[in-house]
């Protein structure tokens, strides 16, 4: 009777929406991180000097807090699984032109979702099998 530990691939959500920086530059910042450790992720994050990383940072560690506190995840077991940045809605301007035409704005939101994976262990009894008749009959005669 041994203990057992076995070892399930929990992914973990977090989602930012309407987010004012266009999903194109968004994307820039979010494909340097995929696949990487959360450790080497947030390092990356914290170097790249682009105006998107400041809300995918806080987006990472709102998802790290999210493995933590919700699924008992430590920080050095999770790795981005993936990242996904879609549009979201477009804000429409206009700008006056010559002639007294008007020209059209699009103001770009994003929607940014991230999942990262972790291992989670838990521990329990090790399962025993039953026993075979021999052995029943051995456990009889000693």
């Amino acid at each position: 009777m041994g203990l057992k530990i076995s070892t399930t691939m929990t992914q973990v959500k977090a989602s930012l929406k309407y987010l004012r920086i266009a999903p194109r530059k968004v994307r820039l910042v979010a494909n340097m991180i995929k696949g990487l450790p959360v450790a080497r992720a947030e390092e990356q994050l914290k170097f790249l000097p682009k105006r998107a990383t400041l809300p995918v940072l806080k987006l990472l560690r709102s998802a790290i807090a999210n493995a933590e506190h919700n699924f008992r995840l430590s920080k050095k077991s999770l790795h981005v699984a993936s990242i996904m940045v879609d549009g979201g809605p477009t804000l429409k301007r206009g700008r006056p032109r010559a002639f007294g035409r008007s020209f059209l704005i699009r103001k770009r939101t994003s929607h940014v979702t991230i999942i990262l994976e972790g291992v989670a262990e838990r521990a329990g009894k090790a399962e025993e099998k039953d026993p075979s008749p021999k052995e029943k009959k051995q456990k009889k005669k000693a």
